[in-house]
C-alpha cells in the first residue's frame, strides 16, 4: 500500500464509493478479487472495509487492486468521519485529523449526489488550510489527493488516495465532462466517458462499427474522433449524424449482417437495450468470425436487475476466449450497466 501522510495507525478502513444500488454487487466482487478484506458497514452509494477483520494479520492490499472491483468509483483510505457546527468548524476537524500535508490536490465530493452541500466552497476552505495554490479540482498521476466525502451537510469523511488510473483523478471518480451541445443523445457522453476511463487511441482513418447505433450519439463520438463509422440499426438515426460524409447506416439487424461484411473494421462499438445475454452472442458472433481483426470492443452490457451482474465472471471469461483482454467498469455517465473495453490478448 502507498505510504500515508498520518499515522500509520490510521486510514485502516477503506471507503469505496459507487452507484445507489449497487452495495452488494460491489462487495460480490470484493469477495473475489480482494478476500483478504471484509466488508464492515454500507449506506447507499458507499461501502466501507477493513483491512485488518478480527482475528486475521494486518493487511496493505496492492496499489492496482481498485480497477478491479468495476463498481466502485472511487476508493480511499479512511481516516474518520467530522462533525461541527458549520463548515469553517468541520473543515479545522477535517485538519486536525488529516494534518496539512503533504498533499498535492483536494476532492470534494457527495455519497449522495443529491446532497445540497456547498461543495466547491468547502473544497476552497480545504485548500486554503492546506496551503494548496491551485484551485483545480482535478488531479494528476501520482498526487496525494485529500479526500473529503459529504454523507451529510453535517458530517463528512475524511480520506485519501493516491492518483493513477484517470477516474481516481476526478472527485468521486466522476467523470467531469459533459454532454456536448450538438451530441444527439446520451450515448455520446457515455462514450466519451469509456474514451477516457479506459485511455483509448482513436485515430483518424480508422473504421468502426457500432451495433444498435440509433439515434446516433455514440457514432456521433466516433465520427468526431475522424472515424469512419457505419451504423447498425433498423431505426433511422438522427438526420444529424446521417448527413455526416463519413457515416453510413445499415438499416438491419445485426444478425442479419453478413459476417464477411465485419471484416475491416478496427473498432466494434455496443450499447444495445436489450438482454446481456443477446449482447454477448451478437459480440461472439462478429469478434470470432473468419476474417474479422478488430483492435478492440467497446460493449455495454445492460442490467436488468442488479443480481444479473453475477454472471460478469462468465461474460469476461468469454472476451478471454475471443482472444481478448477485458476490463469492466460501471461507468458514472451510465445507469445499471456496465461497460466492458476488450483490447486483442496478442498485438
Amino acid at each position: 500500500m502507498e505510504s500515508s501522510p498520518v499515522a500509520a495507525s490510521a486510514g485502516r478502513f477503506l471507503l469505496v464509493a459507487c452507484r445507489g444500488g449497487a452495495e452488494a454487487e460491489l462487495v460480490r466482487r470484493q469477495e473475489a478479487v480482494l478476500p483478504q478484506i471484509r466488508k464492515a458497514a454500507w449506506r447507499r452509494g458507499v461501502v466501507t472495509f477493513r483491512l485488518d477483520p478480527p482475528g486475521q494479520p494486518p493487511f496493505d492490499p496492492p496499489a492496482d487492486f481498485f480497477p478491479d472491483l468495476v463498481f466502485g468509483r472511487a476508493c480511499i483510505h479512511s481516516l474518520g468521519q467530522v462533525t461541527g457546527h458549520d463548515d469553517a468548524a468541520r473543515v479545522a476537524a477535517a485538519i486536525a485529523v488529516a494534518g496539512t500535508g503533504p498533499w498535492q490536490a483536494v476532492h470534494v465530493w457527495p455519497r449522495d449526489p443529491a446532497c445540497a452541500a456547498p461543495l466547491e466552497e468547502i473544497r476552497d476552505r480545504l485548500v486554503a488550510a492546506v496551503g494548496l495554490a491551485s484551485a483545480s479540482g482535478l488531479a494528476a498521476p501520482g498526487d496525494q489527493v485529500l479526500d473529503c466525502v459529504i454523507d451529510s451537510p453535517e458530517r463528512w469523511w475524511v480520506g485519501w488516495h493516491r492518483a493513477a488510473t484517470p477516474p481516481s483523478r476526478w472527485p468521486g471518480g466522476i467523470y467531469p465532462g459533459t454532454l456536448a451541445p450538438t451530441a444527439v443523445s446520451r450515448a455520446w457522453l457515455k462514450l466519451d466517458e469509456a474514451v477516457a476511463t479506459f485511455e483509448l487511441r482513436l485515430e483518424r482513418g480508422q473504421r468502426a462499427v457500432e451495433l444498435g447505433a440509433a439515434p446516433g450519439g455514440a457514432s456521433q463520438r466516433l465520427l468526431e474522433a475522424g472515424l469512419d463509422v457505419v451504423g447498425i440499426d433498423p431505426a433511422l438515426v438522427d438526420p444529424v449524424v446521417a448527413a455526416h460524409p463519413r457515416f453510413t447506416q445499415w438499416r438491419k439487424r445485426a444478425r442479419d449482417v453478413k459476417l464477411r461484411e465485419f471484416r475491416g473494421f478496427d473498432w466494434l462499438v455496443c450499447d444495445m437495450n436489450i438482454d446481456p445475454v443477446s449482447t454477448m452472442e451478437s459480440l461472439g458472433r462478429i469478434a470470432t468470425a473468419p476474417g474479422v481483426r478488430l483492435m478492440g470492443i467497446i460493449a455495454t452490457l445492460k442490467l436488468p436487475e442488479w443480481s444479473r451482474a453475477a454472471a460478469l465472471p462468465e461474460w469476461l471469461d468469454a472476451f478471454r476466449a475471443w482472444g481478448f483482454r477485458p476490463q469492466a467498469r460501471q461507468l458514472s455517465t451510465g445507469g445499471r450497466e456496465v461497460c466492458v473495453v476488450a483490447r486483442p490478448s496478442k498485438p
